[in-house]
């Protein structure tokens, strides 16, 4: 999610905020469900949420691997607070 957040940033994620187009939020990443990935919500459809990272050059987000189901997305990042 560069340049808007970087490896090792502390973020507090609200589980229970609703989840808006232009939020950045928490998600399962749909190719490794063991891995949580950070990217903005860009739009919403029925069968889960369209993603994108801030830069888009470098991300892999739903333009690699499509919709990221709704129940995969686990939080809105509120703001970050610390660096590794």
């Amino acid at each position: 999610m560069l340049p808007t957040y970087a490896p090792g940033d502390w973020l507090l994620v609200a589980s229970n905020a609703p989840l808006r187009v232009g939020d950045v939020a928490v998600m399962v990443d749909p190719r490794q469900v063991e891995r949580p990935i950070v990217k903005r919500l860009v739009a919403r459809r029925d069968a889960g949420w369209v993603v994108r990272g801030d830069n888009p050059n470098e991300s892999t987000d739903s333009r690699d691997f499509g919709l990221v189901p709704h129940h995969f997305v686990s939080g809105r990042v509120l703001f970050r607070y610390g660096r590794d």
